[in-house]
């Protein structure tokens, strides 16, 4: 449901005619709330948090090596998906979870942006 100026700013990027963009702005009012049933029916339907479980493991020492330190973080992620409920084991090492952790805040800065606040608006 995206207004008749976010709609040509969208279609002009694709470099089309003028006639062209007019002529797609037009099918896209006409059709506009059909579109939308559409596309809400494609919408794929993701499992969403439910909650998360974590512990910190330490292997100090084995019987080939008595002094090593080698830390793991375990966790159980529950999902819920269509009022079901799974859970996934994920294990890692900390250095891992740390670049993991900058990944997902820069996506989160990067949503911030005006681009792609109007996508996600436009989205909904």
């Amino acid at each position: 449901m995206i207004s008749e100026v976010d709609f040509q700013d969208s279609i002009h990027v694709l470099g089309f005619s003028d006639e062209l963009n007019k002529s797609l702005l037009q099918l896209y009012l006409d059709n506009r709330k059909e579109i939308r049933s559409i596309l809400g029916e494609l919408a794929p339907r993701l499992p969403s948090y439910h909650s998360l479980e974590w512990r910190l493991e330490v292997q100090l020492a084995s019987r080939s090596l008595r002094q090593q330190i080698k830390p793991a973080v375990t966790m159980k992620l529950h999902l819920n998906q269509n009022e079901d409920q799974s859970a996934q084991v994920l294990q890692t090492d900390p250095a891992t979870l740390l670049h993991l952790i900058q990944q997902l805040e820069q996506a989160l800065g990067e949503m911030k942006m005006n681009h792609c606040r109007r996508i996600v608006r436009n989205m909904k």
